[in-house]
């Protein structure tokens, strides 16, 4: 994806006589303690900081775009004008959301003094605090918790979640990973939402129970490109990445109603075959190749779209 000029514009000034080398080598020791669920590990100083933003701020504000897509898509004149990026790390979703709300006013926590001093140099019009994501914090119309449940035991997920609502004077938005825990994190702060008052607006079109069931996992994929220095850092050979994520979006207000497509949308001979979510439940759907007028309008649509 490419980044807003003025966001290329500093991390290009910060990579300025930095040896990509080096960066690779920070990146894929904190890359291991990604994978553990440790968003921020290892993060010591500005060298680890620019390293972990440049392996992983292209995903997180792909994933973040896409996300608050789908918040605008419920709420399409929600405008708010302040931001609360909790747990902001580089500011990814800060990026993302000045990206659709160019004047919103922005205001970064995070405990990492190295990612805080980043994402500063990144966006110097920003408000950084210091502090954990369960600090008390001042009330925004919009709070952001992006990749950051997953540095918290499970069974906090909900109590944080239910802290980060009552700073929300408009919606709260939560990202994690695209994995079986990122998603029961989720899962959890959703039930803890619905029962403190708030209304789904993204994924779910409704406010009954997940009806995941097994080893089944509410998740969706966002595909990015890969700049040069990212697949040097990532040692990668394909100029693209996918990365799977799960989230869910909730509002004071409860906003429209319809199913959610869940996963990808199969295509045979005899037809196309998809997955819905909606009040119901879990539905399979089939539309016949001979319904033509169907059949274009299910090949509009993708996974992770309304229906």
């Amino acid at each position: 994806m490419a980044f807003a000029p003025p966001l290329t514009a500093a991390l290009d000034a910060l990579l300025e006589g930095v040896s990509r080398k080096d960066l690779a080598l920070r990146a894929g020791a904190m890359s291991a303690a990604y994978r553990a669920g440790q968003s921020s590990g290892g993060i010591r100083n500005g060298t680890d900081a620019l390293a972990y933003a440049l392996a992983r701020m292209p995903a997180t504000l792909a994933v973040n775009e896409a996300v608050l897509a789908r918040l605008a898509e419920a709420w399409p004149g929600f405008a708010p004008a302040s931001l609360l990026d909790a747990g902001a790390g580089t500011g990814a979703a800060s990026w993302a959301a000045k990206g659709r709300w160019p004047g919103v006013a922005v205001t970064m926590l995070d405990a990492n003094p190295a990612l805080r001093a980043l994402a500063g140099d990144l966006m110097p019009d920003a408000r950084l605090v210091a502090g954990d994501i369960g600090a008390a914090q001042a009330k925004a119309d919009l709070v952001i918790a992006s990749y950051v449940l997953a540095e918290l035991p499970q069974d906090r997920a909900a109590a944080v979640a239910a802290d980060l609502w009552q700073a929300a004077g408009q919606a709260l938005v939560l990202v994690e990973p695209g994995t079986p825990q990122g998603f029961a994190r989720i899962r959890a702060a959703r039930a803890a939402l619905i029962a403190a008052g708030a209304h789904v607006a993204a994924p779910c079109t409704h406010g009954g129970d997940c009806p995941m069931t097994g080893g089944d996992w509410c998740h969706f994929s966002q595909r990015l490109p890969r700049s040069r220095d990212h697949m040097r850092l990532k040692d990668a050979s394909v100029p693209f990445e996918d990365e799977r994520y799960s989230y869910v979006a909730v509002t004071r207000r409860a906003r429209g109603r319809g199913a959610r497509i869940l996963g990808p949308v199969l295509e045979a001979k005899p037809g196309l075959t998809f997955k819905l979510c909606d009040e119901t439940g879990l539905n399979a759907r089939f539309v016949p190749s001979r319904d033509k007028g169907e059949t274009r309008r299910v090949r509009r649509k993708g996974w992770g779209d309304l229906f």
